[in-house]
């Protein structure tokens, strides 16, 4: 009993000193950014390209919605295609169509896709990204997890571990308790605690951020 008062003191001092967001992939309104900022939801992290290899078609509203909305901080996802080539030109396409928006930084989201079965391959292709996201002047960040990492790179390829990094496990836990560290990574950033669920009428996935 002892040991789980603690746990349970421990997750609360720890909930002082952090911040709520979600991120989507949906069309949601500023309104419904509002409300997520009313009920202890600060920032936001929406999808500007997708899987399929273009601009989301409600990326630049999404942007302009949550800052709109009172979101304290807007980050962008971007969610590349293998099978398309040109990891440059994919992201040049992005931060083309999200210039002026009044986004923080860019996201690499690297999850279990389309890949090659070649992790040196796959490899290449990240590093492409990143480096022309630097080349355009942008912050860059990856969203990933242990296991896609592994899947897709490897353990232990650290080749953008200088970057911040935003992992998932869904365990219903704004906490990095439960972080393995693995690609370089130490320690995460931010953390993507719960997926699919309802907020403001809005589907979202939710996010942990320590102060």
């Amino acid at each position: 009993m002892k040991i789980l008062s603690l746990l349970v003191l421990c997750f609360l001092i720890s909930a002082v000193y952090a911040v709520l967001g979600v991120d989507i992939s949906d069309y949601t309104s500023s309104d419904a950014f509002h409300c997520m900022s009313q009920n202890g939801y600060s920032f936001g992290v929406v999808r500007g390209y997708c899987s399929f290899g273009g601009v989301d078609p409600n990326g630049v509203d999404n942007i302009e919605n949550s800052i709109d909305g009172g979101m304290n901080h807007t980050d962008v996802y971007l969610f590349p295609c293998f099978p398309c080539g040109d990891p440059a030109g994919q992201v040049d396409a992005l931060v083309d169509y999200i210039a002026g928006t009044g986004y923080g930084m860019v996201w690499l989201d690297i999850e279990t896709w389309s890949w090659s079965s070649d992790l040196g391959t796959n490899q290449q292709f990240i590093l492409a990204l990143a480096n022309e996201l630097v080349n355009q002047g942008q912050s860059v960040g990856v969203y990933t997890n242990y296991y896609n990492w592994q899947s897709i790179v490897g353990l232990g390829w650290t080749g953008v571990s200088q970057y911040p990094l935003w992992y998932a496990h869904y365990d219903d836990w704004p906490s990095f308790g439960d972080f393995t560290p693995f690609g370089g990574w130490n320690e995460p950033s931010i953390k993507q605690f719960n997926g699919d669920v309802t907020v403001c009428g809005v589907n979202v996935d939710q996010d942990y951020y320590p102060l």
